[in-house]
Order: C-alpha cells, then sequence, then structure tokens
C-alpha cells in the first residue's frame, strides 16, 4: 500500500528523509509566526509550531491526506536557538555550544480535518572545543544562515559532534522512526 502524505515544509532536508520513508508526497510551505511567546518551554514552542504547520495545511485545504508539520531547535541552557541573524549573532552560537553538550528539539504533527497528534523527539549533541578560526570559516561556508543553532549535522559541522544520544534523523529536521508511528496513530486516530 502507498503512503500518501502532505508536507506542509520547504526544507529539502525533509524532503530528502521523506524520501526515505518511501511515502508519496506533495511539498509546499505555510506561512506561520514562528515567533516563542514569552515564559514558553523550547519542547512546548517546537511541538506548537509542528502543530501550527500540521493544522495551517489542512486549512489551505491539504485535506485528501495527513498533512505533517515539523520544526527543530537548538536548546543550550534552557535557551531555544533560532536561525543566526547575522555572524555576531551565529558566533554567539557557536561559542556557546563549543566544548558543550546541548539538546536538538524535533517536533512532528501530522494534521488532518479531524483529528491532529504530535510528538517531540529529544537528541543529545556534544561538539567539540571550536576556534575562533573554525567558527568563521564555517560561516563562510554560507551553511549555517538558515540552520536552526547556526549548523546542520549532515553537513560541514558533522565534524563538530563528538557525541550522539537519540536520533540523527531527528537533528536533520524529521526522525524516520517516529514519524512512522505518528503516522500510524493519526491515520487509526
Amino acid at each position: 500500500m502507498t503512503v500518501q502524505v502532505y508536507l506542509a515544509s520547504a526544507s529539502p532536508r525533509r524532503r530528502e528523509l521523506l524520501q526515505q520513508l518511501g511515502y508519496e508526497f506533495q511539498q509546499f510551505s505555510v506561512d506561520a509566526d514562528e515567533s516563542q511567546f514569552p515564559d514558553e518551554s523550547p519542547t512546548v514552542y517546537v511541538e506548537r509550531l509542528a502543530r501550527l504547520k500540521a493544522q495551517t495545511g489542512v486549512a489551505m485545504g491539504y485535506c485528501d491526506y495527513p498533512v505533517l508539520g515539523s520544526d527543530t531547535v537548538v536548546v543550550i541552557d534552557g535557551q531555544a536557538l533560532g536561525k543566526p541573524k547575522d555572524y555576531a549573532d551565529f558566533k554567539n552560537m557557536m561559542t556557546r555550544l563549543s566544548g558543550r553538550s546541548h539538546q536538538v528539539l524535533t517536533a512532528i504533527a501530522f494534521a488532518t480535518p479531524s483529528t491532529t497528534v504530535s510528538r517531540v523527539v529529544s537528541t543529545e549533541v556534544t561538539f567539540k572545543t571550536l576556534s575562533e578560526a573554525e567558527i568563521a570559516a564555517y560561516w563562510q561556508s554560507g551553511e549555517p544562515q538558515d540552520k536552526a543553532g547556526g549548523y546542520g549535522i549532515q553537513g560541514l559541522a558533522g565534524r563538530f559532534v563528538t557525541e550522539l544520544k537519540g536520533s540523527y534523523f531527528a537533528v536533520m529536521g524529521l526522525p524516520l522512526n517516529e514519524t512512522d508511528e505518528l503516522l500510524s496513530l493519526c491515520q487509526r486516530a
């Protein structure tokens, strides 16, 4: 049986990961306010955004199949790091992550006109101590500009990772096992 879904994300990484699951899907982007509410924990924040994206897809008329929404945040010292605004912001992020462990939270949600189910997957990532030259060279590669927390594990920043506890695919932006399980739950709801 062919699994069909909608992907409410413009991310090429999520598209690639969904293809790995063998799903047939149509991809589109949604315009959603991704601002974090005051006093909103990173876990609640990332799950709210995934649900919002999936539900927005349904509201846009994508109703034939479940709509998948997803969001990823990097968390250090209890603070969610977004995409870097500029080099100074990026350097601050990398300095905070350097030589330390942090969490990557990826939320996934499936929505239909009658139900929404969601889940948050947490992965612990440890970086080696980074030199200023490594930080500058990584920024100049162009890779970190559109990445939560300023890095993509599947790219050049993979060399910074000394340890990973959890789902590599969740750090990339879509946990494969959990996505498959959640879709089954959505289809039974």
